[in-house]
């Protein structure tokens, strides 16, 4: 039975951010599959609660896809009105782009590792539980279907999501000193031995 706290860490602007990410992202699914999208979302802002994130770090994970991909800054200020300046610093820090159509895949990345060393502790925080959700979910599917998988990507040479992954981590891994660092370390290992073993 879990314990009690008279000082909860979570209040009702957490609840009412599950909503507003569950209206903004509710028609939407993950990749190749009925897996409702607003699963990963909740999963991220686990991740960041788990690892000792602020209320306002765990709504943004909550939001972190919400004006990349639903509205761009239009969104941006509604999230800003809704839940406060920090959170939506944290979102505009974690989205590749706000630009319609987006630019290309490599640009995108390249832009968005080369700005992540000088973003906050909060978007290192949020951008990191995004990361380990995906490259688990990455892995899982990579063991279940195979080389498969990479049908599901605008990009599908596997070599090119494992750079990805492995320049995200190197930035983490001089900012962040917790469990989800190790953690998205062993996945990318897996995930590499996998990739090898296929070819």
């Amino acid at each position: 039975m879990p314990a009690e706290t008279t000082s909860p860490r979570l209040t009702p602007k957490f609840v009412e951010a599950v909503r507003y990410a569950a209206e903004k992202h509710g028609s939407q699914i993950r990749k190749a599959s009925d897996v409702p999208y607003l699963g990963h979302l909740l999963s991220v802002a686990g991740l960041v609660i788990e690892a000792d994130g602020t209320e306002t770090q765990a709504i943004a994970a909550l939001l972190h896809d919400a004006a990349e991909d639903q509205g761009g800054e239009e969104t941006l200020a509604e999230i800003r009105e809704k839940f406060g300046a920090d959170v939506a610093r944290i979102v505009a820090e974690c989205s590749d782009t706000f630009e319609t159509p987006k630019p290309a895949w490599r640009q995108r990345k390249e832009n968005y590792i080369r700005h992540l060393p000088d973003a906050s502790d909060g978007a290192i925080l949020v951008s990191l539980a995004d990361k380990l959700d995906n490259a688990r979910a990455i892995l899982r599917d990579f063991r279940a279907h195979g080389d498969e998988l990479w049908r599901r990507f605008s990009v599908q040479d596997p070599q090119l999501h494992l750079w990805y992954y492995r320049s995200l981590f190197e930035v983490y891994d001089q900012r962040v000193d917790n469990w989800m660092v190790d953690e998205l370390r062993d996945v990318i290992g897996a995930l590499e031995q996998a990739v090898s073993q296929s070819r």
